[in-house]
This record gives C-alpha cells, sequence and structure tokens, in this order.
C-alpha cells in the first residue's frame, strides 16, 4: 500500500484496521489463516457486519480492503485461490456533505477568541483549517518548516505527494499570535510539530474532533459539525464566490477534478431563491 500504490496514510490505516477485525472474527469461528478462509466465510464475515448495523459505506471500505488482501496474496503465491475476488460492495447512497453558512462559520472562529495559550492555538487551527481546507491529517501533522508565514503558504504533504496551499491575512494573524504567545508554553522543546495537546505532544484526530464539537456547541451551530465541515465549507464557499475547479482541486489535493465538481453543484443557489431575487413580481 505504501510502497507500491503511494496509497495515503489514513488509507493505510484504515485497510490495517479493517483487516483486523476480519481477522478476529475469524479467529472466533475457528479458522487460523488466511489459506483456510473461504468464499462462504468471507460472505458471512459480509453478514456479520450488516447484522452488527455497520453502515454501507463502512462495509464498502472493509470489501475493498479484503479484496487487496486477498488479492495480493494470490498474485504473490500464499493462497491458491482469490476468494475475494467476487465479492460485491452494497450500494451507498451518496447525499451532500454538511456545509456551514458563511455566518456560521465566522461565529465559529470567532468563538475561539481567548488569550491563554490553548485558545490562541484552537483559533490558529480552526482558521488554518478554513482558510485552506486541507484535511485535518495534514493539518495535525504539520511542522514548522511547512508553514512560510512571509509567502503566506503551508506545504501538505500525503504520503509521497505534496502541495503547496495559500492562506490568507486572518489566518496569518491567527498564527502569529499563536507562535509568540501559545506556542513556545504548550510545546516541549526541540518539537517540531506546528500544533501540538495541552501536554506538548502530537496532537490526535480525537483531540480536534472535540476540540471542534466544543466551538460548535458554543456558537449555536446545529448543522452536524466535524472538522471535515470546514473543508467541504471551504471548497464551497471558494466555489460559490467564483473560483475555478481546477485551483479548488489542486488545494483540496483531490487527484480526480470529479470529486472537486460535487462542490459546484452544492454552491448553485436553489431554484425558488435565484426566482425571488431576478422575477420583478416575485
Amino acid at each position: 500500500m505504501r510502497e507500491v500504490r503511494k496509497t495515503s496514510e489514513n488509507t493505510v490505516v484504515s485497510y490495517e484496521r479493517d483487516l483486523r477485525n476480519m481477522e478476529q472474527f475469524f479467529e472466533g469461528q475457528g479458522v487460523s489463516g488466511a489459506a483456510k478462509v473461504t468464499v462462504t466465510l468471507l460472505n458471512s464475515y459480509i453478514l456479520f457486519q450488516e447484522r452488527q448495523g455497520r453502515k454501507p459505506a463502512t462495509i464498502s471500505r472493509s470489501i475493498a480492503a479484503l479484496k487487496a488482501f486477498f488479492h495480493y496474496l494470490h498474485r504473490e503465491g500464499y493462497i491458491a485461490e482469490d476468494v475475494a475476488e467476487d465479492l460485491k460492495a452494497p450500494k451507498v447512497e451518496k447525499k451532500a456533505p454538511a456545509i456551514l453558512t458563511k455566518e456560521e462559520t465566522v461565529r465559529l472562529l470567532e468563538e475561539a477568541k481567548g488569550r491563554t495559550p490553548k485558545e490562541l492555538r484552537d483559533r490558529a487551527m480552526l482558521e488554518l483549517l478554513y482558510a485552506t481546507g486541507i484535511r485535518v491529517s495534514e493539518l495535525i501533522s504539520l511542522e514548522m518548516p511547512d508553514v512560510n508565514l512571509e509567502m503566506e503558504y503551508i506545504t501538505c504533504r500525503d504520503g509521497n505527494k505534496e502541495r503547496i496551499v495559500p492562506f490568507g491575512r486572518i489566518a496569518k494573524q491567527a498564527l502569529e499570535a499563536y507562535l509568540k504567545d501559545g506556542r513556545p508554553k504548550l510545546t516541549e522543546e526541540g518539537s517540531t510539530y506546528l500544533f501540538t495537546n495541552c501536554s506538548g505532544q502530537a496532537m490526535s484526530r480525537q483531540g480536534f474532533w472535540k476540540l471542534v464539537k466544543t466551538y460548535g456547541r458554543k456558537a449555536g451551530i446545529t448543522t452536524e459539525l466535524t472538522p471535515h465541515t470546514l473543508r467541504h465549507s471551504f471548497a464551497v464557499h471558494l466555489v460559490s464566490n467564483g473560483a475555478d475547479l481546477h485551483s479548488v482541486q489542486e488545494m483540496l489535493g483531490h487527484s480526480d477534478i470529479s470529486t472537486t465538481q460535487m462542490y459546484a453543484r452544492m454552491s448553485r443557489n436553489p431554484i425558488r431563491e435565484v426566482y425571488a431575487k431576478a422575477h420583478p413580481r416575485s
């Protein structure tokens, strides 16, 4: 996954978790070793996940991990048959991701307005996330050399891929305040991470997720709020203000423009709103 397919670290971690879950299930069934797994057993495992109430998207990813794993084993000669080859993923209903309005975004960002080291860090993280649209995994893995305050851009790395993403004046101000009065009091000496938790260690995804939820509640935001919501909101707000899709694609790090096109569809005004603004007798 890492060396040949060059997949992202998130995908590697997800696949590993899925395969460990499969291993645990089969050990409970008395099956030890991949060579003893059959098509029937794999289908029973998928049925088990459905009965556990797993979402179709979760099961689909699990099946993708199984197919990649058993295809590799078969190709390398560890098993005689690729038992996962004909597995079918359940249909996943694609729904538009939740986004914040521009007003809700402002309320969220301004909620972190204190001057303690933690609050300065929180404000800088939220502002930078919305200013760049980067993934949470990219945000928490940023290191000091990845930030160019003078030129106002960050360098993001996902596996072996690297991209430059600009940020604006307000995010710069939040970063400057954090680097001056926040980071020196939070970060352990010698650490290169831009953001850390209050113990000076690298921040986890779960830690930042809780941070976002806390400020969302304080801001009175009822929209389903996750760290990825700010990434989606960043993209939709850019497109609705006239940014071209290829530029947004590059900033988000999408390999396929079709993924970015979703934001163009989401940014279109509803017909009723267009009618109300345009018709002289509305």
